[in-house]
């Protein structure tokens, strides 16, 4: 006798979930309404029966994530009573919590909220930007020493390593997770800034393109053009344009298509990392040592090239399947030799502990770079250095 199978209580909640997974790890417009039907072995009938369009789905979950960082700042009625120090500790506690519950989606707002329109867009910053305010104000009132722009660098990066956690994989206990997210971000809580330097010290210039090294320019306004509109919104013929070459066909003379450029691109910036750390390994006399520095190479190409570290994390989804296979293998091991690292300092930490700290720190420099650029005297190569080295616990 054929058994019917019992449809879930909260059809629509279950599909929100696996479709926001899936926009998390291929990105908004790398999935279909077929691919997400399939997941949860409905028919595309079915699914439209709960969602008009892939948008509609798009959207409902981007809103619930703002909704859920909103709802995770307030504070209850009787902490109008609490010292200072358990309402930050509530604060930490709530936000991290929030994370791990959605952690198989928060890449959703991260790296694909450019896409959703511009009234949803606004919508959801409002609550982000709630969530900043709160941060910037318990800061406040626990280090009044505190100017508004290191106010609002510590409390990015607090945002940051609470967040963070959707761009990797690292497979913990959700109670050891919260140890270690909470433990980063007391650290910077307390964390001593250095000074902000002038604006003229910040200054990182780029290094000029020769027009005859074409291949350079396709590469450079490419990866420009990926970070300003989007990948999917940028066609070969606007790479062409913007490097200055006559036709088309100039670029298909280096690279075969434009997940070719992309791939291209991400590998030099991997091939960089990894060939930084044999020479530190060598040239320092302790594993902390040569952890610093590392993450000092890593903070300066960053700031040399803000456009590719976000379009990394944000379109590497788009790279065909076996670049992009390799590119995380070699992202993989230049994390795990970092946390060799990093538990060579640190032997408490586990290897599972010390990747996580390692991704963390490293996602920092990013979320900083979108929020605060490279010329910006509150957020300096020297600051953003020290604020990993914190998240490490390297600085103690």
């Amino acid at each position: 006798m054929r058994q019917s199978r019992r449809r879930p209580r909260n059809r629509r909640a279950q599909i929100a979930a696996v479709a926001a997974e899936a926009f998390s790890a291929t990105g908004y417009h790398g999935v279909s309404m077929d691919e997400i039907a399939a997941r949860l072995e409905l028919s595309s009938t079915a699914l439209y029966r709960h969602y008009p369009s892939k948008y509609a789905l798009f959207r409902a979950e981007a809103l619930r994530l703002g909704e859920v960082w909103a709802a995770a700042i307030r504070l209850p009625p009787m902490a109008a009573n609490w010292p200072i120090e358990q309402r930050v500790e509530h604060l930490l506690e709530a936000l991290i919590a929030a994370s791990i519950t959605n952690r198989r989606s928060a890449a959703l707002l991260r790296w694909q909220g450019r896409y959703l329109k511009a009234e949803d867009r606004a919508a959801v910053a409002t609550n982000l930007t709630a969530v900043a305010a709160m941060v910037r104000t318990l800061l406040g009132e626990s280090r009044p020493e505190l100017d508004a722009s290191s106010k609002s660098v510590l409390g990015q990066t607090i945002q940051s390593i609470v967040s963070s956690i959707g761009d990797h994989h690292v497979a913990f206990p959700a109670k050891t997770l919260a140890l270690r997210l909470r433990e980063a971000c007391l650290a910077v809580w307390h964390c001593e800034l250095p000074p902000a330097e002038s604006a003229a010290a910040l200054h990182v210039g780029r290094a000029a393109v020769p027009p005859t090294f074409t291949h350079e320019l396709v590469l450079k306004y490419a990866v420009i053009l990926f970070h300003e509109r989007g990948y999917p919104n940028v066609s070969v013929e606007d790479i062409a344009a913007a490097a200055g070459l006559p036709t088309t066909s100039a670029v298909y003379r280096f690279y075969h298509s434009k997940g070719d450029i992309l791939a291209a691109a991400f590998r030099r910036a991997a091939e960089q990392v990894s060939a930084a750390i044999g020479p530190a390994i060598a040239a320092a006399d302790s594993p902390a040592h040569a952890l610093t520095a590392l993450i000092d190479l890593f903070v300066a190409g960053s700031f040399a090239e803000r456009e590719l570290t976000f379009v990394y994390y944000a379109e590497i989804s788009n790279v065909p399947l076996e670049q992009r296979t390799r590119l995380r293998t070699v992202q993989r091991l230049n994390v795990q030799e970092w946390a060799k690292l990093l538990s060579a300092a640190r032997p408490e930490l586990t290897a599972a502990e010390s990747r996580l700290l390692v991704h963390t720190a490293q996602a920092l420099v990013v979320d900083l770079g979108r929020r605060f650029g490279s010329d910006d005297p509150a957020c300096s190569q020297q600051r953003v250095a020290h604020l990993m080295r914190t998240v490490l616990v390297l600085d103690r």
